[in-house]
């Protein structure tokens, strides 16, 4: 663990850290009793640097289901722990049925209401309750303090990843340490089912949620620059239509590119038409013999440079490239798949998914459809000689 976090692997020491925690707890004999309780979740909170974890243990007849921690961030900076955990226990259980028992770390705010609410959601009676001595208040306690860990080590990470951003901006000459870094990349199979992809990332991490697919429209025949160019014009120029003061939180800081000096150009030149020169842009090539750790930095007015192969910041780009050619290449195979199962049936008017597969089974094929005749289709359970009539009409137009 230190040996790895000497190298800047903080993901990795953070890994072996946990490990190291979890066999001290299966050596030790401070594991949760919960001897005459069936079912009850425990439900502790803890809040640090303007944010809170929340670590529930579900147990069922008896037996511990396992846990999982929730990460909360709240605005208001006079927030109580009250307050945060009258507010978790509405979600947390708007889709999941309430246990009999929930055993609390904090008592919550309008407790009775929300036992009253749960109740009605059950069915019978929910009982929330702050224990204070006993085998339920050390299961609290060890829950609390599974919170703080997990919450600490979120910390610590996002610490970690400031680091990180700040050595990009270093890097690459940005005006700021950027809170968002855009990073794109093209799939196709010579030029068939092309899919653009762009995946973001910030100081904690990626932000799934902002991950976006593109079907490519217009760049044909495996047109690599083609493509980068309709994909930057869609999604600048819909964020320019939405946010044209680029106020909101959603401009990227830093552009990163899946491509050498060729894709760094389409993308200036793109970036110029819609008045965005400033946006900062980097193309990401590797070299020639493709190898990870070898990549080239292309910027304007620099020449392309690489890293040392055990520079952190150069991990962290590669990381994020990685993900990028990740999602792209899962976009193109589930599009392609989808294109698969489509059939040329699907455009006959009149064919819905019940007689497509009657069709496909009395014929074998979309081929053997087509090629059938009239008299051939009324014949085929299911169809009919009016719906018949339109199938042949379709394929054989007069």
């Amino acid at each position: 663990m230190e040996e790895a976090a000497e190298r800047l692997e903080f993901e990795r020491a953070a890994s072996l850290r946990d490990r190291i925690r979890g066999l001290t707890y299966l050596q030790g004999s401070s594991r949760i009793n919960m001897d005459g309780v069936g079912d009850a979740d425990v439900v502790a909170l803890h809040m640090a640097a303007g944010q809170s974890c929340v670590q529930v243990f579900f147990f069922r007849g008896g037996r511990n289901n396992g846990n999982r921690p929730y990460f909360l961030t709240h605005s208001k900076t006079d927030i109580t722990p009250e307050e945060v955990l009258g507010s978790f226990l509405g979600q947390l259980y708007e889709d999941l049925p309430p246990p009999p028992l929930v055993l609390l770390s904090h008592d919550p705010e309008d407790g009775a209401l929300i036992a009253e609410a749960l109740s009605f959601k059950a069915e019978r009676r929910v009982e929330l309750h702050r224990p204070q001595r006993g085998d339920k208040r050390a299961a609290v306690e060890h829950a609390q303090t599974n919170a703080r860990e997990a919450l600490e080590r979120k910390l610590a990470e996002s610490t970690a990843q400031t680091a990180l951003l700040e050595g990009v901006a270093t890097l690459f000459d940005l005006p700021e340490t950027p809170t968002r870094i855009e990073v794109y990349d093209n799939s196709h199979i010579q030029g068939s089912n092309a899919y653009g992809a762009m995946i973001a990332a910030g100081p904690s991490g990626f932000i799934k949620s902002a991950y976006r697919k593109f079907a490519i429209r217009e760049a044909k025949g495996g047109d690599d620059f083609g493509m980068m160019r309709e994909v930057l014009e869609r999604r600048f120029g819909r964020a320019l239509k939405e946010d044209p003061a680029r106020a909101g939180d959603t401009w990227p800081g830093l552009v990163l590119i899946d491509g050498g000096q060729g894709q760094l150009s389409t993308a200036r030149e793109v970036m110029a038409e819609l008045g965005l020169d400033d946006l900062p842009l980097v193309g990401v090539a590797k070299g020639v013999d493709r190898d990870a750790g070898r990549e080239w930095f292309h910027m304007a007015g620099r020449e392309a440079f690489q890293l040392p192969p055990r520079d952190a910041v150069l991990y962290y780009l590669q990381r994020l490239r990685d993900e990028a050619h990740r999602f792209a290449i899962a976009t193109h195979r589930a599009g392609r798949s989808k294109a698969l199962t489509k059939s040329e049936l699907d455009d006959v008017p009149g064919v819905g998914a019940a007689v497509k597969r009657r069709l496909l089974n009395h014929f074998g094929s979309a081929r053997g459809v087509r090629q059938a005749g009239l008299d051939d289709l009324s014949n085929c359970p299911g169809v009919g000689p009016a719906l018949a009539r339109k199938i042949h009409g379709h394929f054989h137009p007069v």
